[in-house]
């Protein structure tokens, strides 16, 4: 039994201040301006039969099985492609109607191999549930001759197996073009093409190569939009439909990507991006899709370990053991070393609630507050920078808010590899006409790739983020580039003075800067002036901002050079870090660093001390405890000797991997809390 599919509206949703009402087989209908009717006809409950379209691809009109009937208009439109008017009344369902579907199904059929009770999509197949909808009990034309699917036959290819993840089996395919679509207009990569033509027509990758040997990048994108066993999970033909589904978060990069896992037992067969996810609406890269095998790994750690020193082998115990035994340890080193001789490093890929619960046992149970987190150091800077000029530590956007942008600037960050799923959005509205500034020493895919170009790539000097977004508000400033009505109205009058007297100086103008930064400053004033004058205006940056020593100071420049262009608070615009894991903002937010307790309140704060007292029944201590660097130390000096480290591998990811080893053979009691046997769980 297969799972239940989601509702296909057919053709994308559209957004109107003016709606249009219709008539659909009797029913009223009303849909926002630019609907199609075939959408229209879903949104009442009558679903029209369909093959080349789907609701995350642009109508294409070639499987003409969606045809109807609209009174006043000759012949048979496509639904997906014809929009609905007002007073347009529409019949779905009639004699003629049935007749002409079903003799296109009997068309496609006729070129199609019937091994359904074997084909690996057999119970999810929508050509399968066509076929039953059309009422389609016969195929006139019969299998011999031309054909797609015979091995005799002069036009039958080969399964292309190439690809590790998914297989492609051109016999199968009926030319809907939807991969073809979903490559070009969700991913943004164009590596598929159709080749051939009339009945010699098929899906190629590249120029007919295999699919590893072509452009594509295993997105699955292709796939999610085959409706047929064409293309195929490599997990669904091993192990067969699922049996139900968990919806879940993707564990790599920052967007965040919501993902249905369709399970069998406990076997994972595939992981289907979710289409009410915010952050990834139905798309998804090769690690969220495909990369998902460390969930039923041989090696992973079901079983709790202990070991008393790192000589001795492991020994599998049970949980009630295990954490008894580690209790015990952490107790004897604070009874013999002092109340701050241990302490907990939280993980950026957990969830809230299990970050919350490791501060909580560092400051509540060990009574210190030497806990901290990698995020500190790729995201302290943007909660700082941020909290000090918009007065949130967080970005201001949405990732769907890009698709209103006219310009976009992308600083320090390289999206299409860090973030492949939003950097497909990027380019999607790149493809639309948005504008493209590119601040990076590298020539990233983003300043040129298909039917995208910077219009400015300022390739400035590594470390010198600073001089050169101070560069370009001097030129708003001295151009008169101000928004002045909104700075009067949204900001601090006073401090936007002293900001813009600074930055109005002659030595940082774009001409003085060119030295340090070694940007052309012509360039750089090009550059500003799009920025301040090219519509909607946004900011993304990335590590290659807040990774610095000077992190703070540039968050603060882009904010202000945000609010100096009237460019916070609307769709479209704003300021926007582009994480490096999954849940960097809720472990900050959570309270993983030694100075604040969750939400930010500062550890010296006397009335948020209490009202965690009230919450936890003990009072956090007052001052601020050890940062990783810190806990380093403070181990090879003997007066820090115990360590609880939830779902990081300090070892794999730390700088200077030998002082990191080094600290953790000088401590008496390390804890890791993790899926694998990891670099740090061997000291």
């Amino acid at each position: 039994m297969s799972l239940p599919r989601e509702t296909d509206y057919g053709t994308p949703a559209r957004e109107s201040e003016k709606e249009v009402t219709l008539s659909i087989d009797g029913i009223e209908v009303t849909v926002p301006a630019g609907t199609s009717v075939m959408r229209a006809a879903q949104e009442c409950g009558n679903s029209i039969p369909k093959l080349c379209a789907t609701d995350s691809l642009e109508p294409f009109g070639s499987c003409r099985l969606c045809l109807v009937e609209i009174e006043g208009r000759r012949g048979y439109p496509a639904s997906c492609t014809t929009i609905a008017e007002a007073g347009m009344q529409v019949r779905t369902q009639t004699p003629k109607l049935a007749d002409i579907r079903r003799g296109v199904m009997e068309l496609y059929i006729s070129d199609h191999p019937l091994d359904c009770l074997t084909c690996s999509a057999n119970g999810n197949c929508e050509l399968q549930d066509m076929t039953g909808v059309v009422g389609l009990r016969e195929v006139r034309y019969g299998m011999k001759g031309k054909n797609h699917f015979d091995l005799l036959s002069a036009l039958t290819r080969e399964k292309d197996e190439s690809n590790p993840y998914f297989s492609y089996d051109p016999s199968k395919c009926i030319v809907c073009n939807r991969c073809v679509r979903a490559c070009e207009e969700t991913q943004g990569t164009f590596a598929l093409t159709i080749s051939g033509r009339g009945f010699d027509s098929r899906v190629s990758p590249g120029e007919s190569q295999p699919f590893m040997e072509s452009e594509c990048v295993s997105c699955g994108a292709c796939v999610q939009a085959c409706p047929t066993a064409t293309l195929m999970e490599k997990g669904v033909i091993e192990h067969g439909q699922a049996e139900k589904k968990v919806t879940t978060t993707c564990a790599y990069c920052g967007v965040g990507c919501s993902f249905d896992a369709e399970v069998k037992g406990s076997t994972v067969v595939r992981m289907v991006p979710s289409k009410d996810g915010g952050a990834n609406h139905g798309h998804s890269c090769v690690k969220g899709r495909f990369a998902f095998g460390y969930a039923t790994h041989a090696d992973r750690i079901t079983t709790p370990m202990i070991r008393k020193s790192i000589e001795d082998a492991w020994q599998p115990v049970s949980w009630d053991e295990a954490i008894s035994y580690a209790a015990s340890e952490f107790k004897r080193i604070q009874a013999k070393h002092g109340r701050e001789s241990v302490g907990g490093i939280t993980s950026s890929r957990c969830t809230n609630e299990e970050t919350y619960l490791v501060q909580k046992l560092v400051r509540a149970a060990f009574g210190n507050n030497n806990v901290d987190t990698c995020a500190r150091v790729c995201h302290s800077p943007t909660g700082y920078g941020l909290k000090q000029t918009l007065g949130e530590s967080a970005g201001t956007q949405t990732f769907d808010s890009v698709m209103k942008a006219d310009v976009i600037m992308v600083m320090g960050a390289n999206p299409t590899d860090g973030h492949p799923v939003f950097g497909s959005q990027m380019k999607r509205r790149l493809r639309e006409g948005a504008k493209l500034i590119v601040v990076d020493p590298r020539s990233i895919d983003l300043v040129r790739s298909p039917h995208i170009q910077a219009e400015q790539h300022l390739k400035l000097k590594p470390g010198s983020n600073v001089a050169l977004i101070t560069s370009m508000a001097h030129v708003v400033v001295t151009e008169g580039l101000v928004k002045e009505d909104f700075v009067r109205e949204r900001c601090e009058w006073h401090s936007f003075e002293q900001w813009r007297d600074f930055v109005a100086r002659p030595e940082n103008s774009p001409e003085a800067m060119e030295q340090h930064t070694g940007v052309p400053a012509a360039d750089v004033r090009a550059a500003a002036r799009l920025f301040a004058t090219g519509g909607n205006a946004a900011i993304y940056y990335g590590l290659g901002v807040t990774e610095h020593s000077q992190g703070s100071t540039t968050v603060i420049g882009i904010a202000n050079l945000a609010m100096a262009t009237g460019n916070i608070g609307r769709e479209g615009v704003g300021v926007n870090p582009l994480r490096g894991q999954n849940n960097v903002q809720g472990s900050c937010d959570m309270g993983s660093f030694p100075h604040e307790l969750p939400g930010y309140r500062h550890v010296s704060d006397a009335a948020t001390r209490a009202l965690f007292k009230d919450a936890w029944g003990v009072e956090p201590q007052p001052e601020p405890g050890l940062r990783i660097p810190n806990m380093f130390e403070a181990a090879m000096d003997g007066t820090f000797l115990g360590l609880y480290c939830e779902g990081e591998d300090i070892v794999q990811s730390d700088p200077n991997t030998q002082h990191v080893e080094a600290a953790l053979r000088a401590m008496e009691c390390v804890v890791v809390q993790d899926l694998f046997l990891n670099e740090t769980a061997k000291f």
